[in-house]
């Protein structure tokens, strides 16, 4: 089921083992969401979104972001990378930093002293 004016699509999932799944997801194509919530949490379309580019004829990449394209990948390691090298070169820093560790003896929480007894405990 579709809404083509507004670009929004319905889809259901394939029952599977169990009878996991069979659930319907409504897909906003033009707000780049599904119900499903992957899409927006991991800003890649989802499969359900692969599925209805499937059946529509249009191309999943269409709805990436620019910044996974080949094009910026390619960008991103044209330039040149330098090492650091071994730790007997490096020079001084003309700082100093001070590492304070945690209080290991921080008494948090109930004391072990305090338990209550429940009728579970006999």
């Amino acid at each position: 089921m579709y809404n083509p004016q507004e670009d929004i699509y319905m889809v259901k999932s394939p029952i599977r083992l169990h009878g996991i799944g069979n659930n319907i997801y409504t897909l906003k194509m033009n707000e780049s969401s599904c119900s499903c919530g992957k899409w927006r949490e991991y800003i890649l379309p989802c499969s359900y979104v692969l599925a209805v580019c499937r059946d529509n004829g249009t191309r999943p990449d269409s709805y990436v972001p620019d910044i996974y394209s080949r094009e910026i990948y390619r960008r991103t390691y044209q330039s040149n990378f330098y090492l650091f090298g071994y730790e007997d070169f490096w020079r001084d820093a003309p700082y100093n930093l001070t590492f304070y560790p945690p209080n290991m003896n921080n008494q948090q929480g109930r004391k072990q002293g305090m338990k209550f007894w429940g009728e579970m405990d006999y």
